[in-house]
């Protein structure tokens, strides 16, 4: 082995197989998820070897079967992603949040590709395979930016992905078309591209080539709170612990407050992460939204003045990808005496909030509290939900590039010398703003004035000396050729123009 992690005399395997291990199903004899990974592996290797001249014994591919464990496991990967010619992955919901396999993407594409040849535009060594449909989500930017098309693979590939065409006999003949495809598409991109053997990596150290979780999954949740060592005097530091996050409201009902919201998230599908608020506020407040949050708020913190003013910043701000949730313990004899002063507090400090509630989300939000654990159990779901619909509004409605201008056929007559603009030497009949001739024709008739309107004779376009509205007066531009002929125009039918995107606010 040389210090690049191979033996550069030998032939180097073809393709490296980069894949999600799946987890066995919980009912006992449950069969191995991951025998149809290794069932392609073999298929594909066999097609690679009827189209190339591998010589018999040398290793076609590879594909990891460790389950991703010992260093001589990760010293392997290094070797395999360190030499192999093109990088094949399984695309699934399952491999775009796996660790190990950002790691093995990432290893592969620290190695620069060359085109083979000067007419070549080939500029990747990855072939993407569709493991399972991903219509309906949203790939990491590094497999967004990939341009590769599947439509050869045949319509049940793109349709039901590899995984289902295998596994049903139904879709054996198109199983059969994808994988010779595949392997046909793997061989050219070896031959179209010079990949030059990389250096071995520390695989464990690696990081993922992806984020590991979509930011809509995820869920923020921040702490306002004390810590014991931090309270009033008349405050009982039997609800609070060495951390702001070991807040326990409902004492002693429960766990912490933040870890029974952890637990609750999760049943809703989300990957939740807990933070101290003092920590998120700053980054809230300028608007760098990562995920959508979660704020637990306890009253008690308001009687800081410092803590009070961050909390209206952060109202002010109108973080609606934030929801606030205030829990408030009716049991608790401190709470119930000092509810008046506390929740004037609170009212004061999230007047935004207040006004902006819905009706649908009352009781998430509203002025009232949480007064037991179950009154937060409910909120929550319709909390974390507002939250995530907020965010995802919130991205739609910023998008990355501003969308470019439409055409103005008035520049274009200026350009082209048509005789409108500031020397006054006529009038422009695209201006809505000017007074069109009050049936005068819009001195397109006035012994020739307006006559470079069209063709220089004292006549409009349609040559009978009335304005370029064709009556002197607006009929709604029925009669305007350029309003029928251009296709960037605006008729204001267009489902979609002025519409708000879901959980954010409209352009109008």
């Amino acid at each position: 082995m040389t210090d690049r992690g191979w033996d550069e005399d030998d032939t180097r395997p073809y393709f490296f197989l980069s894949y999600a291990h799946t987890p066995k199903a919980g009912a006992r004899g449950a069969g191995d998820p991951n025998h149809w990974v290794r069932q392609l592996y073999r298929d594909l290797c066999e097609a690679v070897l009827q189209l190339t001249t591998v010589p018999d014994g040398v290793p076609v591919g590879f594909m990891d079967e460790s389950m991703h464990q010992g260093e001589l496991w990760a010293d392997r990967l290094s070797d395999e992603l360190a030499s192999c010619r093109v990088f094949v992955p399984l695309y699934s919901p399952r491999y775009f949040n796996s660790v190990p396999c950002g790691q093995e993407w990432h290893a592969f594409t620290r190695r620069p590709v060359y085109p083979a040849n000067l007419d070549s535009e080939r500029t990747s060594g990855i072939v993407p395979v569709l493991w399972a449909p991903m219509s309906r989500y949203r790939l990491p930017k590094v497999a967004g930016e990939l341009q590769f098309n599947h439509a050869s693979f045949g319509p049940d590939y793109a349709t039901e992905g590899l995984y289902a065409l295998m596994k049903l006999s139904y879709f054996r003949s198109a199983y059969e078309l994808a994988v010779h495809r595949l392997a046909a598409r793997i061989v050219q991109v070896a031959e179209e591209t010079v990949i030059p053997i990389g250096r071995r990596l520390e695989f464990n150290a690696l990081p993922s080539a992806f984020n590991v979780t979509a930011p809509t999954k995820q869920l923020r949740i921040s702490v306002l709170a004390y810590h014991q060592g931090e309270l009033p005097e008349e405050r009982n530091p039997d609800y609070y612990g060495e951390r702001r996050t070991d807040w326990h409201p409902y004492r002693p009902v429960g766990s912490p407050i933040a870890q029974h919201a952890v637990r609750l998230a999760r049943q809703l599908g989300f990957q939740p992460t807990v933070h101290e608020f003092d920590d998120e506020v700053e980054s809230i407040i300028d608007g760098n939204a990562e995920a959508p949050g979660l704020l637990l708020l306890d009253r008690w913190a308001l009687r800081d003045p410092r803590r009070r003013e961050l909390v209206r910043r952060f109202d002010r701000s109108d973080a609606t990808w934030v929801s606030v949730l205030e829990p408030w313990n009716a049991d608790d004899p401190e709470c119930e005496e000092h509810a008046g002063e506390l929740g004037e507090l609170s009212d004061d400090a999230l007047r935004t909030t207040r006004r902006a509630s819905r009706p649908s989300f009352l009781g998430a939000t509203g002025p009232t509290g949480l007064h037991s654990l179950e009154d937060f159990d409910d909120a929550l779901p319709r909390a974390a939900m507002k939250a995530k619909y907020a965010f995802e509004g919130r991205t739609r409605a910023e998008p990355e590039e501003p969308p470019p201008p439409r055409p103005s056929l008035r520049d274009a007559f200026r350009r082209g010398g048509g005789g409108y603009g500031p020397d006054g030497s006529g009038p422009d009949p695209f201006d809505e703003d000017q007074d069109p001739g009050g049936g005068q024709g819009g001195q397109g008739g006035q012994g020739g004035q307006g006559g470079q309107v069209a063709n220089g004779n004292g006549r409009d376009a349609r040559g009978n000396g009335r304005g370029a509205y064709g009556h002197g007066h607006d009929n709604g531009n029925r009669n305007d050729p350029y309003r029928e002929h251009d296709p960037h125009r605006d008729d204001g039918d267009d489902p979609d123009d002025g519409m708000a995107p879901l959980g954010g606010r409209g352009n109008r």
